[in-house]
């Protein structure tokens, strides 16, 4: 038994100085590598989790590196296209960026409704579409139809609008429908005032413009915020130029709004104004300005802009919303039309002895209707 023992502790001692002689000779191995003797690298190593020797450390830093150039790529990328959204939303916030959201909290003496002032001339085939259309339109309480033909409507014209009317509205309220008669023909005559009205605001529009109701409610929601202002769907914009060395003022058409990105009218074929304008206009206005819409047949919707411009200080009020041109041929098709307005604009300016026009960026957009602004 002793014996037995013996052999067994003998063994033991053997293993032992075995186990002592693989570690003196790992310790060694480490030693020459340069490496200290980490039982816990060995215990890795053992489990197939190696340590990076010294030949591939060149090989594990150039990756590294690589990995982080593209980390600092990508980095920079997201910046420029952060900073090119930054830019861009500051160039077209100003023209995007005023969003009205109607309340109910705006005070306004046309908070419930609103008339409508079509000025119409030998198109009674626009005159029933535009008459339908906006009898449909909740907050109209009342149409107006500017009349300047030598000849009375008909009376089965007369029947078939008050008609269509009584039809076509969608309020228990049916609005208030009456021609304006006048005795000659004159671009004058669509901003002469009317007794009898029961709303300030004045929605006036071209016997072939169609605007839907809901753009309309929003442009009526605008107007009120600022009912002082004008507030329309047609902007145009004044500019200086030089033609042989002598300096004028041109008038731009839709394109240079977009081209300069200001406007600083709004024309009264499809805008909001205060009644008291048609007062201010017929009445206060310099007379020679009328008579020069009666001599050329044109630029009363100049006039308008001007004389609200003058009476405030202040820009009117682009409102984006589709609308909707029916007729086939106006005023606006003639031959040398733009030729016509740049002398009206220069006309104008020098009866008022000043540029009553307010250059602006801001435009009025229904937030409900956009995705970005």
């Amino acid at each position: 038994m002793a014996a037995i023992m013996g052999l067994r502790d003998a063994t033991s001692v053997a293993a032992a100085a075995t186990s002592a002689g693989a570690g003196a000779i790992a310790s060694v191995d480490s030693t020459i590598a340069g490496l200290p003797y980490s039982p816990a690298k060995e215990k890795a190593a053992s489990r197939g989790f190696g340590y990076p020797s010294r030949a591939s450390l060149p090989l594990l830093l150039l990756r590294s590196r690589k990995l982080a150039g593209l980390v600092k790529a990508r980095v920079l990328l997201v910046a420029c296209v952060l900073l090119a959204l930054f830019l861009v939303s500051r160039q077209v916030g100003p023209l995007m960026g005023w969003n009205y959201q109607p309340s109910s909290s705006v005070s306004s003496p046309s908070r419930g409704g609103y008339t409508v002032l079509i000025n119409t001339w030998k198109r009674n085939s626009l005159l029933k579409r535009s008459v339908a259309h906006y009898s449909s339109c909740l907050r109209v309480d009342a149409i107006h139809v500017v009349w300047s033909e030598s000849d009375p409507p008909s009376e089965s014209l007369k029947a078939y609008l008050r008609k269509i009317v009584f039809s076509q509205s969608q309020s228990a309220r049916k609005p208030n429908f009456r021609f304006e008669l006048n005795e000659e023909d004159n671009l004058n005559n669509r901003f002469k005032p009317i007794g009898d009205l029961k709303n300030d605001a004045i929605f006036s529009v071209d016997d072939d413009v169609i605007v839907p109701c809901p753009t309309l409610d929003f442009a009526f929601a605008v107007w009120q915020s600022s009912p002082d202002t004008m507030a329309g769907f047609v902007p145009r914009m004044h500019s200086l130029a030089e033609e042989n060395g002598m300096p004028y003022y041109r008038y731009g058409g839709w394109w240079s709004v977009w081209w300069m990105g200001a406007y600083s009218m709004v024309l009264s074929k499809a805008a909001f104004f205060h009644r008291k304008y048609l007062d201010l206009y017929t009445y206060k206005m310099p007379s020679s300005i009328r008579k020069y819409v009666t001599r050329e047949r044109n630029c009363e919707d100049i006039a308008m802009s001007l004389l609200i411009a003058n009476a405030t200080g202040a820009p009117p009020i682009w409102v984006k919303g589709k609308i909707y041109e029916i007729g086939s041929s106006g005023i606006s098709s003639l031959k040398d039309h733009n030729k016509r307005r740049n002398k009206c604009l220069n006309d104008f300016f020098s009866l008022y002895g000043s540029v009553p026009l307010v250059p602006t960026s801001m435009k009025a957009v229904d937030a409900r209707e956009e995705w970005f602004w």
